[in-house]
């Protein structure tokens, strides 16, 4: 139960609500409650979702020395990361294993 979408940035309303100030600041972002905080008895009102943000990630790519592929994994890491609850800390060692 957890969307996946790409949209060339975020939208005004969010890069406001996390005092974001430029649209090439946010990569990926997690929406929804992380499975460690749900109950089975929860109703779900939308489900959860991980966009990527297309035009932030290449612009970040260009400038960098990643491949494309480590990039997107390594957002897209971050992000499901926050559905399962996991912190920073499980995060990095779960894109580590990832890059090998």
């Amino acid at each position: 139960g957890l969307l996946i979408r790409v949209e060339d940035f975020a939208t005004d309303e969010i890069l406001t609500q996390m005092g974001i100030e430029s649209p090439f600041d946010l990569m990926g972002l997690y929406h929804g409650l992380s499975l460690d905080r749900k109950s089975v008895a929860d109703v779900v009102q939308q489900p959860d979702m991980v966009f990527l943000y297309r035009r932030p990630i290449l612009d970040y790519w260009s400038e960098g020395e990643e491949t494309l592929g480590q990039l997107v994994t390594h957002v897209l890491v971050h992000e499901i990361g926050h559905h399962f609850g996991f912190s920073d800390d499980d995060m990095e060692d779960i894109e580590a294993g990832a890059m090998t």
